[in-house]
């Protein structure tokens, strides 16, 4: 019987999150530290590192180096968590490279979790692939998360940090802001999204402590514009120079200009990235799923796909579509995990839509499309006074939902799917 790589590393019997650093310390000690081979920019944060990482590693590439790119979860096939140079990791090589890990695992007293699995699937492969550079992102957290087994990486990068997993991570922005900077070590440079003053505290001190530069993004410098419906991209300034970005978010200037101070840091560790190739990575870089127009045309609506999965996510959704949509009241097909503050995240949502369709997504940890419309029917007549929340549709499926989302919708009208990044890749089967 052939060996099926997907199945072994989602086995259920490792599936379960456990911080700590001893087991993919080990397992990579048998594997031969594929991790010295290789140079890391590390990106934590609560929202936006899938996008920045996206940025650097377009901008590395443009630059000249061969690049890998580690994020997680994925949207359509598992093999898009790693990838060189845009290029997913090939059925076969992710075959290769998963027997090699398996030999060790299996040696291993306390098997790792599955995300140590991919963690070390992602290191021998960079190291395989002869990467010059390796983006990683952090999955959970960044202190005890296990892509943090790398030496100090050339740029610790963090990203904006919210509420989010405050069951594992703690429940103030400045417990959270420690798990993240756990990232940072002395060696490094670093680089951050100006935070919220009880975070930013932690992450200052942080590097203070490592005896790194920190640079903030200076958002008093960054000039965003109006996006071109008919070109489909953001023009935006930082600093002085013009940009263009292909992701429509009203937060994606912010991530760019992150990662161009990113970009700038490894310039100042030796690394040759001129001007002109951090402003075609920006480009042309691509993330689906975050506010990407997944499907418009002519008598039918006009389908946007968004990832954000808490309460700041959905502010920033509400901003991008009063921002690229303006005067338009979507229909809102709503896909959440049980395990978020989807309270919080409605009651952001529904004052602005027009209809409610509910769906689960495909995940152990889905909230019940049933639950979810009893939320919104609650949430909208108690809190709200919603009178679209009255009667939410809930979908037996990906299929029946967006079905029922475009008739609700209608030609010319707009439907926006949002709620969990793990309702991605139904949805765009459905299209």
């Amino acid at each position: 019987m052939s060996f099926d790589p997907i199945a072994y590393i989602n086995e259920p019997r490792w599936l379960e999150s456990r911080l700590g650093l001893d087991r993919i310390r080990k397992l990579l000690e048998r594997l031969g530290r594929p991790q010295d081979r290789l140079k890391f920019v590390h990106v934590a944060g609560t929202n936006g590192k899938g996008s920045t990482c996206a940025y650097l590693a377009s901008i590395l590439q443009a630059a000249g180096f061969r690049t890998g790119l580690f994020t997680s979860p994925y949207l359509i096939t598992f093999e898009e968590r790693i990838r060189v140079d845009g290029a997913n990791i090939t059925l076969g090589e992710l075959t290769d490279v998963t027997l090699e890990v398996r030999e060790q695992a299996e040696a291993m007293a306390d098997h790792p979790t599955e995300f140590e699995l991919m963690t070390a699937v992602a290191l021998v492969h960079f190291a395989r692939q002869g990467c010059d550079a390796a983006v990683l992102e952090v999955g959970l957290g960044g202190r005890l998360d296990s892509t943090n087994v790398i030496d100090p990486p050339e740029v610790a990068v963090i990203a904006r940090i919210g509420l989010d997993h405050t069951k594992l991570l703690g429940n103030t922005l400045a417990a959270i802001a420690g798990e993240k900077a756990g990232i940072v070590k002395p060696g490094s440079a670093v680089v951050s999204y100006p935070q919220e003053p009880e975070a930013m505290a932690v992450v200052e001190q942080a590097a203070a402590e490592a005896g790194d530069a920190l640079t903030v993004v200076d958002l008093a410098q960054l000039e965003a514009h109006d996006v071109s419906r008919e070109t489909l991209v953001r023009p935006f300034s930082y600093k002085g120079r013009p940009y263009r970005t292909r992701l429509l978010g009203s937060y994606q200037p912010a991530n760019a200009a992150l990662a161009i101070e990113a970009a700038l840091a490894l310039r100042g560790c030796g690394w040759d990235i001129p001007d002109e190739a951090v402003a075609e990575g920006i480009e042309r870089t691509q993330w689906p799923g975050r506010f990407e127009i997944a499907d418009a045309g002519e008598g039918r609506p006009t389908i946007v796909v968004d990832g954000g999965h808490n309460p700041q996510g959905a502010r920033a959704l509400v901003e991008s579509l009063d921002d690229v949509f303006p005067g338009q009241e979507p229909v809102f097909l709503i896909g959440v995990l049980e395990d978020k503050d989807y309270p919080a995240m409605l009651e952001t949502v529904l004052p602005h839509g027009s209809a409610f369709v509910c769906v689960a997504p495909d995940n152990p940890r889905a909230l019940p499309a049933h639950k979810l419309a009893r939320a919104i029917r609650w949430t909208g007549q108690d809190l709200l006074g919603c009178s679209a929340c009255v009667n939410p549709y809930v979908a037996r499926d990906m299929d029946d939902g967006l079905a029922k989302a475009r008739e609700l919708a209608g030609a010319g009208g707009l439907v926006c799917a949002f709620g969990s990044l793990y309702s991605i890749g139904a949805l765009k089967a459905a299209l």
